[in-house]
């Protein structure tokens, strides 16, 4: 029984110190997936609390693990680790049930998992937690009560300005798609020969009065006593969906301008704003100085936010505005705004408004 429970706290220490690393990592990432869940439960009123619950989750779990595998207030950790099973392993069913939100987050971007692949990994945390509680009365204690818990409130200390220095200059380790070093054409590539989505579709036709479903294969398109209601598509198979597959920039006129952008033969610096808005003046005034003084030494400058036109239209400040989808904008960096420097389509940096290199390093590269 000793080595069981010796495995089960190996288990649990790990997993959730990966857990909470991954989204300390990306705490703004976790951020958007609390908000995604309020809107999907119709609990939007609650997305000012998304941050703050995202930065206490992934502590929470980060110190029960560090607890479990270190031994340090370990018996208090496994109450914790039972208490965040016990809430989580139901709710993970009900996510499973209904897929309001196709990935779980529970390992950030690291590690996608679907909603019945979080709950089978639920079931078993919650089995070893019931294992090690179940044997809590053989945990020892290492060290003083007092000293125990200084080393446990400087690991949380240490653990929470990790996520705030992730939020602030970046995540340290880039889980997205756009990451440093790729050429965006080339991830937007469908292999030759990969299986696409596959859809179910079903017509519904009218004829005397009565609403009749037919497929692809029976449907009366030759027959003109049956009068066309409806069609429906439904996604019966998940196909191939290359790394990027949402990235279209479009210009306040509704000109296409993506392969511009990409096909460009030298330095591109994208300004990425989610919302204008919600960036703050200081650092949008900073980002349009920065896009002038780009433009006067040659380097293309845009603008790329989710923001409506008539907002938009309010800077007219000659600068180029592009209209992007939202997601599309957190997905390619962490930050608002945030910077991303492209060469030939390429990936060179990123940075965000808190680190954004001076104005004379951009001039640097063009002579390098």
């Amino acid at each position: 029984m000793k080595i069981i429970r010796n495995v089960s706290r190996i288990i649990i220490g790990l997993v959730f110190i990966f857990s909470g690393t991954v989204k300390a990592i990306d705490p703004l990432g976790s951020a958007y997936k609390f908000h995604d869940y309020f809107q999907a439960f119709n609990i939007g009123f609650l997305n000012s609390l998304s941050l703050p619950l995202a930065i206490f989750l992934c502590t929470a779990e980060f110190i029960v693990g560090f607890s479990i595998l270190t031994g340090l207030r370990q018996r208090t950790a496994i109450w914790g680790a039972l208490i965040v099973m016990v809430i989580f392993t139901p709710l993970t069913l009900i996510l499973a049930l209904t897929n309001p939100v196709s990935d779980c987050g529970c390992f950030g971007d690291a590690i996608h998992l679907t909603n019945w692949q979080t709950f089978g990994k639920n079931i078993v945390l919650i089995t070893l937690a019931i294992v090690l509680y179940s044997g809590r009365k053989h945990v020892k204690q290492l060290f003083g009560r007092t000293f125990e818990w200084v080393i446990i409130t400087g690991a949380v200390i240490v653990f929470i300005l990790f996520s705030l220095a992730n939020l602030r200059y970046l995540p340290v380790i880039d889980f997205l798609p756009y990451k440093k070093g790729v050429k965006i054409a080339d991830q937007m590539v469908i292999p030759p020969g990969v299986s696409a989505d596959e859809y179910r579709t079903t017509f519904v036709y009218e004829k005397n009065g009565i609403k009749k479903e037919f497929n692809l294969n029976n449907y009366p398109g030759n027959d003109s006593t049956w009068k066309f209601v409806d069609q429906k598509s439904v996604l019966i198979k998940s196909g191939y969906k290359p790394p990027i597959h949402d990235f279209i920039i479009t210009s306040l006129n509704g000109e296409d301008l993506t392969q511009k952008v990409l096909s460009y033969q030298g330095y591109s610096v994208l300004m990425i704003s989610k919302k204008l808005l919600e960036a703050g003046s200081k650092h949008l005034t900073e980002g349009i100085e920065l896009g002038k003084y780009c433009m006067a030494r040659g380097i293309n400058f845009y603008i790329l936010t989710s923001s409506g036109t008539d907002e938009v239209r309010s800077y007219n400040n000659g600068l180029e505005f592009c209209s992007v989808d939202e997601t599309t904008l957190k997905t390619m960096i962490r930050a608002n705004p945030g910077y991303i420097l492209l060469k030939d389509g390429t990936i060179l940096g990123k940075w965000s408004w808190s680190n954004v290199p001076e104005e004379e390093w951009f001039s640097r590269q063009i002579k390098h």
